[in-house]
């Protein structure tokens, strides 16, 4: 049970820190929009997303008994392109900056595991590692909402605008079938990384 809550809070802070690092970019690139709405703030209430943050991960912690990945999002930070002053590469940057927040925290405490500490420790340090390699993942997908449609977009020759509309039209129900059905692959990927670095 007290690993099971360690998860949830390590998965909390993690998508919080992931849309920071959005708004901090999009901040760095001339857009203020995240920080005039007050999302650049480590105050974790103004991240919650009532069914990503509270629903979704308290129902699959129930669902499978704290055994199973739990997973969940925090409420996107808003972003105006027209603001970005560098207006080709700019969204592209501000939807890499998240997935990248989460690998350089997994990269850390998957070092931070090479230390001789108490097992136990260690072991925190791995699902801190683990969940953050497989949120980085998951972002990375290229279904809208999740930042790897936006990546995407960005760099698909415009010849291959079909499947851009593809995506649009049906990428959140192929999402919906991989969030019941893929999980498990990326955890298993995500350990797999971990292991290795951590060795």
């Amino acid at each position: 049970m007290s690993e099971a809550i360690f998860i949830l809070a390590v998965l909390f802070f993690s998508i919080v820190l992931h849309e920071i690092a959005h708004g901090s970019v999009a901040y760095s690139l001339g857009d203020d929009t995240a920080k005039r709405a007050g999302r650049l703030s480590l105050n974790p209430i103004v991240h919650i997303d009532p069914i990503g943050t509270i629903f979704f991960p308290l129902s699959l912690f129930i669902l499978t008994f704290g055994k199973g990945p739990i997973f969940g999002w925090a409420k996107p930070v808003p972003v105006n392109p027209l603001n970005l002053r560098d207006g080709k590469w700019g969204i592209l940057k501000v939807s890499l900056a998240g997935p990248a927040m989460n690998i350089l925290l997994a990269l850390v405490f998957s070092l931070l595991a090479k230390i001789p500490f108490d097992p136990l420790i260690i072991k925190f340090f791995g699902i801190v590692a683990v969940y953050n390699f497989a949120w980085a993942i998951f972002n990375l997908l290229p279904f809208p909402p999740l930042d790897g449609f936006h990546i995407i977009s960005q760099i698909l020759p415009e010849r291959f605008a079909f499947l851009k509309l593809f995506l649009l039209q049906y990428g959140i129900f192929i999402l919906i079938f991989f969030i019941f059905f893929g999980l498990y692959p990326i955890f298993s990927f995500s350990h797999l990384l971990f292991n290795f670095i951590s060795r």
